[in-house]
């Protein structure tokens, strides 16, 4: 079984920042994909950006030059750096680990941004 975790989140003015970290215990393979993914209310879950074991990356248009997604040196955290957070990037944002098709979630951190 897979557990994940966050923290981070919380309230920020808009330009501000926030680094969420979310942390991987369980059985957790050496090759997989974490992400974070957000939803805001009325609206479906979205991938914000996602980062392979192997270090390629990939975000959102939305986030692009604002987000940085990292992992730490135990391959078993993900972080998100969130830089000029506007009122748009609110939301929950959930961490997600991929692993040989199995999808694992965290409980969700909500990010408020006021304007």
């Amino acid at each position: 079984q897979v557990q994940l975790v966050e923290s981070g989140g919380g309230l920020v003015q808009a330009g501000g920042s926030l680094r969420l970290s979310c942390a991987a215990s369980g059985s957790i393979f050496s090759v997989n994909t974490m992400n974070w993914y957000r939803q805001a209310p009325g609206k479906q879950r979205e991938l914000v950006a996602g980062m392979h074991s192997l270090g390629a990356t990939n975000y959102a248009d939305s986030v692009k030059g604002r987000f940085t997604i990292s992992r730490g040196n135990a391959k078993n955290t993900v972080y998100l750096q969130m830089n000029s957070l506007k009122p748009e990037d609110i939301a929950v944002y959930y961490c997600n680990l991929v692993q040989y098709g199995h999808h694992y979630w965290g409980q969700g951190t909500q990010v408020t941004v006021s304007s």
